[in-house]
């Protein structure tokens, strides 16, 4: 019987049942070799299995900030159109009966392709359109694709909308009904390969997303969804699929291997864990790797209890890369063993976009770039990121200026209204750019890439300076008298750009001469000295707001408003209302690098 997609995931939904699939047609022929036993021949196959991570929208090789063709100074090409081409190679060289392409999540966010169908012609709507990336991966022929955590930014419907028009499962198998603890997507999937003269291959795919999800997108999940670790849900499932006779189990995850968390102890599962769970569970043969936007072309872990060596890769992101697993087995003792696995990357930089998939979302794509060439306003000067990371920037006062006044206007007429209002703003992007002249849709885009949505939280003076001497840990304790290299002074502890944080209407130094914990001078509010019971309320957005990057007390901190219009949105809406982007009304210098009183710059 054919299976009837949209009956079994409302059925999966709720039974949290996997997805099965008999073999391809067509047989791919085993190779026999000369064995060591007796001169009897040896059965064995050849399994190719490609995988792809963190594609965060990416259909073709454009930058739609830039309204030009992407480009880096490491030669990096993106889209779904050069995979296309690079798993159209793969399958024509192995034989496509001899492969399976998985992903390892966060697929619908993160380009103004992306943002466009959820909220501007969001497929949500009645008679609404295919999301693009469901179009394309249908057309490429996904197998299966692990969820992640950017799954769920636009809220459960889209999600689930975007599910019912793939022609793949999205797996979870720790993405759990909060009610019945039940997986609410397919845990896994599963499929056998026919080899002539002997017993099918069966692959499982085991789906792992990341449980940062409960903080990151608490809005949407809290009371519906619950996200328990990976290695806790691996050692359930793993040996249930061995059970239903698995020869080969892969583990698509959307977790990195650093075996580090962002989010503190606020949640007890580990939010890089796909070495962890390499090591800890038995019977898995590889792991696609995803979330840590990393470039593993192989990685081999030993498992503590069978010494066996699981093989991780991970594809880099946006697609960048294709990673690629090769397994032999061999058929000894009436089944199949997995007798060697190699991992590698293909890079998407050496091949051209299939023009199958730029025939199919051209139209798509269009209609995009005209959306985000829409002027809105006009700037009397050039704003710029590239110094945002080490000198108070006007372009990130403008990010905090949008929330003062979105806050200060939501509080009006309630019991915090007399509050003064601060907010917290990070430098997201180190190459946005806001001309003089015409402002358009992609410039503001540029400045806010995230779909973060606005918070108001109530906070004291001693728990705001709290705040910004955890911020203060992003650069590199430098000595009195030494060089400062702008290159080596942020990030320290890979600390990325977007967990350092900004804090407008206070002022106060950055002292980098001193110890983490010894950071932050000459606090002041109002001009006096800052009143550690004076209490604020801080305009955060959403990830900081529930935790992201664990910065102290905020995410713990009382909550007196809460929205759900992106900040990206409610930039645009300010400088749309303005007409006229002048740093006169929002720039202003609150806080700069010190070193025993004296400015660095």
């Amino acid at each position: 019987m054919p299976l009837n997609r949209r009956k079994f995931l409302k059925e999966s939904a709720v039974t949290g049942a996997g997805v099965a699939l008999a073999g391809v047609g067509a047989a791919p022929v085993a190779q026999a070799a000369e064995g060591a036993k007796g001169g009897r021949s040896v059965k064995r196959y050849e399994l190719t299995v490609m995988g792809t991570t963190d594609l965060h929208g990416h259909v073709f090789n454009w930058d739609y900030f830039k309204d030009a063709e992407y480009a880096d100074k490491a030669g990096n090409a993106q889209g779904l159109a050069r995979i296309s081409t690079l798993v159209n190679g793969i399958r024509a060289e192995k034989g496509r009966c001899n492969t399976l392409l998985l992903d390892a999540g966060d697929t619908i966010q993160g380009t103004p392709l992306a943002y466009y169908y959820a909220k501007v012609d969001p497929i949500t709507a009645k008679g609404g359109p295919v999301h693009p990336m469901a179009q394309a991966m249908n057309a490429i022929g996904y197998d299966a694709v692990a969820l992640g955590n950017h799954e769920f930014n636009y809220g459960i419907e889209t999600l689930r909308k975007f599910e019912s028009q793939c022609r793949f499962p999205l797996l979870g198998a720790n993405a759990l009904d909060a009610k019945t603890l039940k997986p609410a997507f397919p845990p896994y999937f599963m499929k056998d390969f026919h080899v002539h003269g002997a017993p099918p291959v069966r692959v499982a795919v085991l789906g792992l997303t990341n449980p940062g999800i409960a903080i990151w997108d608490k809005a949407y999940v809290q009371g519906k969804l619950t996200f328990p670790g990976l290695e806790e849900q691996a050692a359930k499932w793993v040996p249930k699929l061995r059970s239903m006779g698995a020869d080969v189990v892969v583990v698509s995850a959307h977790s990195g291997t650093s075996g580090t968390s962002s989010y503190g102890d606020q949640v007890r599962y580990v939010e890089n864990s796909a070495a962890l769970v390499a090591q800890q569970v038995p019977g898995i043969d590889a792991i696609l790797v995803g979330h840590a936007h990393l470039e593993i072309p192989e990685l081999k872990v030993t498992n503590v209890a069978t010494g066996k060596t699981v093989v991780l890769s991970e594809p880099l992101a946006y697609a960048e890369r294709l990673s690629v697993f090769d397994f032999g087995l061999v058929f000894e003792k009436g089944r199949w063993r997995v007798e060697s696995v190699a991992a590698s990357v293909r890079n998407t930089n050496s091949v051209a976009d299939d023009p199958k998939i730029t025939r199919l979302l051209k139209a798509e794509h269009d209609l995009v770039v005209a959306y985000v060439n829409q002027v809105v306003g006009t700037a009397t000067d050039t704003l710029t990121t590239v110094e945002a990371r080490y000198k108070d920037a006007p372009i990130i006062d403008l990010i905090t200026k949008v929330q003062e006044d979105v806050v200060r206007a939501a509080l009006v007429g309630t019991q915090y209204a007399s509050l003064p209002v601060i907010a917290q703003a990070s430098p997201f992007s180190r190459t946005s750019e806001i001309p003089a002249g015409n402002v358009t849709i992609r410039d503001l885009s540029s400045l806010y890439v995230y779909d973060n949505t606005l918070v108001a939280k109530v906070l004291t003076g001693a728990q705001v300076r709290a705040y910004l001497e955890y911020s203060a840990n992003y650069f590199v304790q430098t000595a009195v008298g030494a060089v400062v290299d702008t290159e080596k002074l942020t990030n320290a502890n890979g600390r990325p750009d977007y967990n350092f944080d900004y804090v407008s209407g206070l002022g106060y130094d950055i002292d980098i001469a001193q110890a983490e914990g010894s950071r932050i001078k000459n606090v002041t509010f109002g001009g006096a000295p800052l009143d550690d019971a004076q209490q604020f309320v801080l305009a955060v957005n959403n990830y900081r707001a529930n935790g992201g990057g664990a910065f102290p007390h905020v995410a713990s901190a009382t909550e007196v408003w809460s929205e759900s219009t992106e900040i990206r949105t409610r930039i645009a809406e300010w400088v749309t209302a303005k007409g006229v982007l002048d740093p006169k009304e929002f720039a202003s210098v609150d806080w700069k690098l010190t070193r025993e009183g004296v400015p660095v710059f």
